[in-house]
């Protein structure tokens, strides 16, 4: 199959390596032979298998908590190092979850949402409305790496110190999830302003600073009750256990670290899922496509960006397809489209060749300046 035209690449000046060529998106045609190849090859991958959702999900979340007891238990600081690498990893995986829980088909997998947050959303104070009605305008047509996208930021275009501000402000979330849903949440009940406050701007797993969230209808307002009252419950637990000394000290730095380390992980992937270089104009599903990354071989993508983020270009082109799938789904469309198809172009080989070419863009951007 041979792609459409598609716009040029703009070459990167000559003092930079040729890995930060940028791919003009604004204005570019979708490949229509893509499209329409991935999804007749992927018609039989739809449904998700609950006997890879439930166990795969909680199997990591059981194997997160008991390495978290581990890291706070350990009499040697190898054995906490080991049990805390262990449970940022199992509850990394278990906390992507959410990303699939935007995209179910419910009815397809029956209570495995509620599940979710009573097992791994409530108590880590990530409840699913932190994500769910945010996610899916990321993969709307009109609304993908425009001043409306809430998960979007041109990072590529920015200057270099927002790459590492970007990256190292995550090490502040457990604190801030503690005191959205331990103090602002339940102090805003009874002040509305700070309420609205609270809704438009920390109620959602969002990057743009921009964005503004509305206020929840309907069963998705009694959804998001629920959920924020037990993150909330959990949160002032750890404030009052904490304060009154029934929750040790040394426990609540370890279970804040891995958290923390939870959310570095998260953002490293962050990081190169997209190429970032949008400059505000909505975008083809092609041209979405080739601002997102495919890292498809070899074990560490497996680790870094599990539960199928690892192929997140894939992913924009059939965000419907369940994340064991995806691997099955590439492979067809590698063998049907060939090494020169506008699908291999984003198809990458590692994480640290995406975080270079991103700190190269950056810099070659501050020099043009």
């Amino acid at each position: 199959m041979q792609p459409v035209p598609l716009a040029p690449v703009i070459p990167a000046p000559a003092t930079a390596p040729q890995k930060t060529a940028r791919i003009v998106l604004s204005g570019m045609a979708d490949d229509r032979d893509l499209l329409r190849t991935a999804a007749e090859l992927t018609r039989d991958l739809q449904r998700p298998d609950p006997w890879i959702y439930w166990p795969d999900c909680f199997g990591s979340a059981a194997v997160g908590y008991a390495a978290v007891a581990g890291a706070i238990m350990a009499h040697s600081p190898w054995l906490a190092l080991g049990c805390g690498v262990i449970a940022v990893l199992a509850l990394y995986r278990a906390t992507l979850f959410i990303h699939e829980i935007t995209h179910l088909n419910h009815a397809l997998l029956p209570g495995f949402r509620l599940m979710w947050n009573l097992l791994i959303g409530v108590p880590t104070m990530l409840p699913s409305f932190m994500y769910e009605g945010i996610h899916t305008q990321h993969h709307t047509r009109t609304k993908y790496g425009t001043a409306e996208d809430p998960e979007y930021l041109a990072l590529a275009l920015m200057k270099p110190w927002s790459l590492p501000l970007f990256f190292f402000v995550s090490v502040l979330m457990p604190v801030g999830l503690i005191l959205r849903f331990g103090v602002l949440g339940p102090v805003s009940i009874v002040i509305a302003p700070l309420r609205r406050v609270v809704i438009e701007r920390l109620s959602g797993l969002q990057m743009n600073p921009d964005y503004r969230r509305r206020p929840p209808e309907g069963a998705f307002a009694r959804q998001w009750f629920w959920e924020e009252l037990g993150a909330s419950l959990v949160a002032v637990t750890i404030i009052a256990t904490a304060v009154t000394g029934l929750l040790p000290l040394h426990a609540l730095m370890v279970y804040m670290l891995i958290i923390s380390g939870v959310a570095l992980l998260n953002q490293a992937r962050t990081l190169v899922a997209h190429r970032w270089e949008n400059e505000g104009d909505p975008l083809t599903v092609t041209a979405q496509f080739l601002d997102s990354t495919n890292v498809p071989h070899g074990l560490l993508p497996q680790l870094w960006a599990p539960v199928g983020l690892r192929f997140h270009a894939l992913h924009h082109l059939l965000p419907s397809l369940p994340y064991h799938a995806l691997a099955t789904a590439h492979a067809r469309i590698v063998a049907a489209t060939g090494s020169d198809s506008t699908y291999a172009r984003a198809n990458y080989p590692t994480l640290r060749g995406l975080l270079a070419r991103l700190i190269a863009s950056t810099m070659t951007r501050e020099m043009a300046n």
